[in-house]
C-alpha cells in the first residue's frame, strides 16, 4: 500500500490525532484524556497508529509525547498541503523537532492551547480561517467565528515580528467578543518579559484594529488570556499582589482584562462562553435578577448593587486584574461586597478575599445544561 492509502479516514479519531500532532509538532501523551473519545479507544488507536508507522513515541527527560512518522508526514502534506505545509516544512519547531527539554515543553504548552481552543469550537486549522497575518495581507471581511492563530502564524507579518521576540505568547484568539492574547502558564509561575508583552499588545491592536479587521475591531481592546493547570496558579498570582514577587504585568493595568481559565473541561466551557457575547449577556441578565444597576459614580469595580447598596462583582471569568481591583477597593474602603462565581471556583476565591466578600455561586452543571446542552 502507498502512504496515502494507509492514512485513516478524515473525521475519525485516528486522523484527528495525526492532524493535531502535525500542527503541534509533538503531542503530549498526557493530553489524550482531553481529546474527545473514550480513553481506552484512544489508547488502542495510538497503538494501531504506531504499529502502522504513522506515529511514534518520543520519551526524554520524563516528558512523553507523540511525533509523526515519516509516512504520515508525507501523506498529510500530499492530502492537504493548505492545512499542513506551514507546520511540516521549513525550519520551524514543528517541522525540525528538537530534543531539548525547554523547546519540547514549549511545544507541549502550545498543544494544550490548541486542544482547549478546539474543544471550545474555535477554529485552529489554517484552511478553516482567513490568512490575517500574512506579510502581504490586506483588510478582510468580518470574522464571524472565533479563530486561534499560534505565535508562529502571527510572526508571518514579517519584519514587525522582531518587535515581539521574547514574548511568552502562545498565540491570539480572535472572536466576536474581542481579541485575546493567549498564554499557557502550565503549573508554574511564568517569567514575563514586560516590554516584549506590551509590544505584543500594541502590535495586535495596530494590526487588527486599524489595518486587517478595522470594521470589526476598530473600538476593541486587546485582552489577556492565561490558561493554567488547576486554580492554584490563579491563587498564587492574586495572593502575591502585595508582596515583592508581585506580577506587575498581570496586576498593574497593562490589560484591563486578563482572564484565567483552566486546562480542563471547565476551562473549555468558559472559553466557549467568552467567545459568545450573546450567551455572556444572557447569563449576566439572569444574574442581575434581585440586584440594582451599577452606580457609575461608585469608586469600586462592580457590576451591580445589592439591596443595601453594596457592590456585586460577576467574577465567573476569573478576570485577574478586575478581581484584584475589587478586593483592593473593599479593603481600602473597609466594606463588604458580593462576588458571584461558579461553584468550582468558590474555594480558591474564598481563600483570597473571603474576609471582604460574600459569595453567590452558579451551578456549573445547571449552567452547562442551559447554555451548552
Amino acid at each position: 500500500m502507498d502512504g496515502n492509502s494507509r492514512l485513516p479516514q478524515t473525521g475519525t479519531v485516528s486522523y484527528h490525532l495525526l492532524e493535531l500532532t502535525a500542527i503541534c509538532g509533538e503531542l503530549p501523551a498526557d493530553l489524550l484524556p482531553r481529546i474527545p473519545g473514550s480513553t481506552s479507544y484512544k489508547e488502542s488507536v495510538i497503538t494501531s497508529l504506531k504499529k502502522d508507522g504513522l506515529l511514534r513515541t518520543y520519551y526524554r527527560d520524563k516528558l512523553r509525547g507523540y511525533r509523526l512518522g515519516r509516512m504520515a508526514k508525507t501523506s498529510l502534506m500530499e492530502e492537504n498541503p493548505e492545512r499542513f505545509s506551514f507546520f511540516l516544512t521549513g525550519n520551524g519547531e514543528t517541522s525540525r523537532l528538537k530534543s531539548e527539554f525547554p523547546r519540547r515543553l514549549r511545544l507541549h504548552r502550545v498543544a494544550e492551547i490548541f486542544v482547549s481552543m478546539q474543544n471550545a469550537g474555535i477554529r485552529i486549522f489554517r484552511d478553516e480561517k482567513p490568512d490575517i497575518f500574512s506579510s502581504t495581507g490586506s483588510p478582510v471581511p468580518m470574522l464571524e467565528y472565533p479563530a486561534f492563530y499560534s505565535s508562529r502564524e502571527i510572526k508571518e507579518i514579517g519584519i514587525d515580528a522582531v518587535k515581539i521576540r521574547g514574548s511568552r505568547m502562545a498565540g491570539a484568539l480572535l472572536a466576536p467578543s474581542g481579541i485575546f492574547v493567549a498564554y499557557n502558564g502550565d503549573s508554574y509561575t511564568m517569567k514575563w518579559d514586560y516590554r516584549a508583552e506590551i509590544k505584543v499588545q500594541v502590535l495586535l491592536k495596530l494590526l487588527l484594529c486599524c489595518e486587517r479587521l478595522p470594521d470589526q475591531y476598530a473600538r476593541a481592546k486587546v485582552s489577556g488570556l492565561l490558561l493554567g493547570n488547576g486554580l492554584e496558579h490563579f491563587y498564587q498570582i492574586l495572593s502575591a499582589a502585595d508582596t515583592a514577587s508581585r506580577c506587575f504585568f498581570l496586576l498593574d493595568g497593562n490589560y484591563e482584562h486578563f482572564y484565567y481559565l483552566t486546562n480542563d473541561h471547565y476551562g473549555d466551557t468558559l472559553l466557549k462562553l467568552l467567545c459568545s457575547p450573546e450567551n455572556t449577556a444572557e447569563l449576566d441578565h439572569m444574574l442581575m435578577q434581585g440586584f440594582q444597576p451599577k452606580d457609575t459614580g461608585l469608586p469600586i469595580e462592580h457590576d451591580a448593587l445589592d439591596r443595601n447598596g453594596n457592590p456585586v462583582l460577576f467574577g465567573y471569568f476569573l478576570d485577574i486584574p478586575r478581581i484584584n481591583r475589587f478586593h483592593t477597593a473593599l479593603q481600602l474602603q473597609e466594606r463588604t461586597g458580593t462576588l458571584i462565581c461558579f461553584d468550582f471556583q468558590k474555594e480558591v476565591l474564598h481563600r483570597f478575599c473571603g474576609g471582604q466578600a460574600e459569595f453567590s455561586t452558579i451551578s456549573f452543571e445547571k449552567f452547562e445544561r442551559r447554555f451548552f446542552p
